[in-house]
């Protein structure tokens, strides 16, 4: 007699159901067609069947099997010799195949049983912290399910690994202090541009949110001087319709309360909504630091479609949930740079400022990172290199090679930029200023001071002129701001990517968009 036992557990299905899959299969067979005991050619009825006749031996009380399996017993220990002890022997074989064969296969079972029931809940209390965290949402499960299921197949060539690393925060917010004179910085008067004007009855104008900037008032808007720039938000004359990115008054002056601030966006339903983690949040930062969501009127009702609504004062967790109106641009990851790039101009009080794209979760309380990219670095403008490229000719390849953009518009950007003076990334020159000349700009801390103001402000008018791939235009920014200003330092502080990937955790988009062509 043969005894398996067959057990599956599908730990991927398990996590895709949410329930445990663990079919047991109990095969028995048996193989005895004769045996000791029973006279040569008497005829077995022995059938093979599912489950086999064992069990009868096991469970039944069937007279013919039982004698037959003594009779092997004791066909054995008569080879050994009729002794007292060999006797003994046989009765123990004969008490255990009686009273306790049905007692052990019953606890092997359960013991069995009772293992697979244990990892499968084991694996399912690992698995859900892992998806919400200390905060559950049908969406954030939900999320977790498509992310797996969009991931790519796996080949040869698999994509590198990247990981967070180590940052020393402080201990705790309530001993923070902001350290003297720190915004004592390069200090000049900017104005925005608000309104354009017509400049003859018979030009054909449309009011544009970034304007009609000329290239002479691009080269002025350069310097770190008192001066009037284009900086979104421009409204066209008197009967002309708005130009986009509408809010409501009551989000408007919420906004101008904010003293710090952190913000995202969400726009075409693109993604999930992710709560920041809420056990890392100190209450200080719950009741000071502003945390605003915007999102246009499809997203939000997608997310209440999937159990995200706001409550009475238009919150969700933490997350107060802006709804933008009239977009500014058809291109979503350009209008996307709006809140990205002018959190100067739509949190006016605000000293700081965080952004994070949509696809991350924030994990570590603001104040804290404050602390340490700015404040402990002495920076204005903190933001971390790209985890794979430095230089921007092999950005332009890889966007290109993606489809990330309209090919000749990536082109005549590119091409203007060279003959304004930008060269590969050499990361042994020193002068450069920069580890890296391609970033990776899904994690921005700011101080509002005059110089990171303006270049926020250019690298929005970069992308609104050229392309919306904002990587493409962030060297060029940066360096023309310094060349243009010998001598006026402005503070950036380009930190490595696995500390950005240590503030906040990284997922999948809901949908992988198609190729981004533009005409």
């Amino acid at each position: 007699m043969y005894f398996a036992i067959v057990g599956r557990w599908s730990l991927s299905n398990f996590q895709h159901f949410f329930l445990p899959q663990i079919p047991l299969f109990f095969v028995f067979y048996d193989f005895v067609s004769s045996s000791p005991g029973r006279p040569a050619g008497s005829p077995t009825r022995y059938e093979p069947r599912f489950g086999g006749n064992v069990m009868m031996g096991l469970f039944g009380n069937n007279n013919e099997q039982l004698p037959e399996r003594r009779g092997v017993v004791s066909g054995f220990f008569k080879s050994l010799g009729k002794t007292e002890y060999g006797s003994r022997a046989v009765r123990r074989g004969r008490r255990l195949g009686r009273s306790t064969r049905k007692r052990f296969s019953c606890l092997f079972l359960t013991i069995a049983t009772s293992f697979l029931l244990y990892l499968a809940v084991f694996g399912l209390k690992v698995n859900f912290y892992d998806i919400i965290g200390d905060s559950t949402s049908v969406s954030e499960v939900q999320e977790h399910l498509v992310s797996r299921d969009q991931r790519p197949p796996t080949s040869k060539h698999r994509r590198k690994q990247h990981f967070p690393c180590d940052v020393e925060f402080a201990e705790s917010v309530a001993y923070l202090v902001e350290p003297g004179g720190f915004m004592n910085v390069t200090q000049f008067s900017l104005e925005f541009i608000e309104h354009e004007e017509k400049e003859s009855e018979t030009d054909l104008y449309m009011p544009r949110f970034g304007g009609h900037q000329t290239l002479e008032e691009r080269e002025i808007s350069f310097y770190a001087t008192n001066q009037k720039l284009h900086c979104g938000f421009i409204k066209g004359p008197p009967g002309y319709p708005s130009t986009g990115f509408d809010l409501d008054e009551k989000d408007v002056a919420y906004m101008k309360t904010c003293k710090v601030a952190v913000s995202s966006c969400i726009f075409g339903s693109s993604d999930f909504l992710r709560r920041p983690t809420s056990k890392q949040i100190s209450e200080y930062s719950k009741k000071n630091v502003c945390f605003v969501m915007f999102v246009d009127k499809q997203t939000l009702s997608k997310l209440s479609s999937e159990g995200n609504i706001p409550d009475d004062k238009g919150y969700i967790g933490l997350w107060k949930i802006v709804v933008v109106r009239n977009l500014p641009y058809e291109d979503m990851r350009r209008t996307g740079k709006v809140p990205k790039f002018l959190s100067h101009r739509l949190f006016p009080s605000a000293r700081y400022s965080i952004w994070l794209d949509s696809k991350m979760r924030l994990q570590v309380d603001p104040m804290l990172i404050i602390e340490y990219f700015l404040w402990r670095k002495k920076s204005e403008y903190a933001i971390s290199n790209h985890y794979d490229r430095h230089c921007v000719w092999e950005e332009v390849q890889q966007n290109k090679r993606l489809n990330k953009y309209n090919h000749t518009a990536i082109d005549e950007q590119f091409a203007f930029y060279q003959s304004d003076g930008l060269v590969k990334f050499d990361p042994s020159d020193i002068s450069s200023g920069l580890p890296s000349y391609v970033p990776e700009g899904s994690f921005i801390v700011r101080a509002h001071t005059p110089m990171s103001n303006l270049f926020s402000c250019l690298w929005f008018n970069e992308v609104d002129r050229f392309t919306s791939r904002d990587q493409l235009s962030f060297a060029y920014t940066y360096l023309k701001l310094r060349r243009t200003n010998q001598g006026t330092p402005f503070n950036l502080n380009m930190f490595k990517d696995c500390e950005r990937r240590s503030l906040a955790k990284l997922f999948r988009h809901r949908i992988l968009s198609p190729t981004n062509i533009d005409p």
